[in-house]
């Protein structure tokens, strides 16, 4: 069931879903977007993972907030947490290292069972997924009983498994929406509770959670752009405080930016979202030019091509779900995947 709804969703595979079977050397994939010292630095431990990903039929997916020695060097899939899902359930790889934070490595092993699914860094945690826990959440049913909860799918497992329906930043809305009720409980991020508030009738019951990163941006810092560059064009994510996503000329998911920006062609862009999604969709739209508010995610950055190396060679670092739990999440990322967007 898990797989036929998936196949709902669009989505741009950026090679073959078995991609060890092509073989492109480091230089090949990287030229143009690193520097060449730094091509010939990381070559080694690029081509000793790519034979660790023959010897293990593994594949490696990457989040958009991956630097691009790992977007462009390594990974086999690419895209943002949900679609990194479907890939992983289409892929024909018996290993899946999940190049990302935890809970999409968690969605990952939802969507695949019977696959072994590795992340690199059991410490790459996100702020949004640990502002909320299970018990928050039964708590919330409790004060607020006959009132269905939405949830991000930027969570846990245990949290997803207590949610009567999943959402991404993309489909909020709309997810929102097929309930057909007057007020839900959304969860957990309250700045893109706030933006959905602002484009439904339906009452929303925010929890305070945020992320990290998107919370640092200010109205103030994008003005500054417009001032030093005029003509600029300003895409945020539905994350950031609303103050941010008022001064914004397009607010959406991490794949609606990226689909509008390529399809917009601006001259100049600011990317109001984590810094290493600009490098890796400048690399791909030549014609823009990216001004870089550079705010990193810390847990992102904890993926480095060291530990997908180790963990590919050691087998190390497996992520598991208890069955009771991954079977009540698989349910609540399936009713959303069910909704028509």
């Amino acid at each position: 069931m898990f797989r036929r709804v998936l196949a709902r969703f669009r989505i741009e595979f950026v090679t073959v879903l078995n991609p060890t079977s092509i073989q492109i050397s480091p230089a090949d994939r990287l030229r143009g977007i690193l520097p060449d010292p730094e091509i010939a630095a990381i070559s080694p431990i690029i081509e000793e993972i790519e034979e660790l990903k023959l010897a293990r039929n593994a594949a490696i997916l990457a989040h958009n907030y991956m630097t691009p020695d790992i977007f462009h060097g390594v990974s086999d899939l690419r895209g943002d947490s949900l679609a990194l899902a479907r890939m992983a359930a289409e892929t024909e790889a018996d290993v899946i290292v999940v190049a990302g934070v935890h809970f999409m490595a968690e969605t990952a092993k939802i969507a695949n069972e019977e696959k072994t699914v590795l992340i690199p860094d059991t410490q790459a945690g996100c702020s949004l997924a640990d502002a909320i826990t299970g018990a928050d959440v039964r708590l919330l049913k409790e004060r607020y009983p006959g009132v269905p909860v939405v949830t991000y799918v930027n969570t846990s497992a245990e949290v997803k498994a207590e949610s009567d329906i999943c959402c991404t930043s993309g489909n909020a809305v709309q997810v929102v929406e097929s309930l057909g009720v007057d007020r839900v409980i959304f969860l957990p991020d309250q700045y893109l509770g706030r933006w959905v508030a602002t484009q439904t009738e339906i009452e929303i019951i925010l929890w305070e959670g945020s992320c990290e990163v998107h919370e640092r941006f200010t109205a103030e810092e994008l003005r500054g752009y417009r001032n030093l560059n005029p003509g600029i064009q300003i895409i945020a994510h539905p994350e950031c405080p609303p103050d941010v996503l008022q001064e914004a000329d397009f607010v959406g998911s991490t794949a609606g930016m990226i689909d509008w920006v390529k399809h917009e062609r601006p001259r100049q862009v600011v990317m109001v979202t984590e810094c290493s999604m600009s490098d890796n969709v400048a690399a791909e739209s030549p014609q823009t030019e990216f001004l870089r508010p550079c705010n990193l995610c810390p847990h992102m950055k904890r993926i480095n091509l060291e530990n997908i190396r180790d963990a590919l060679r050691d087998m190390k670092n497996e992520v598991t779900i208890a069955p009771g739990i991954a079977g009540r999440a698989r349910e609540a990322v399936e009713r959303m995947l069910a909704v028509q967007v």
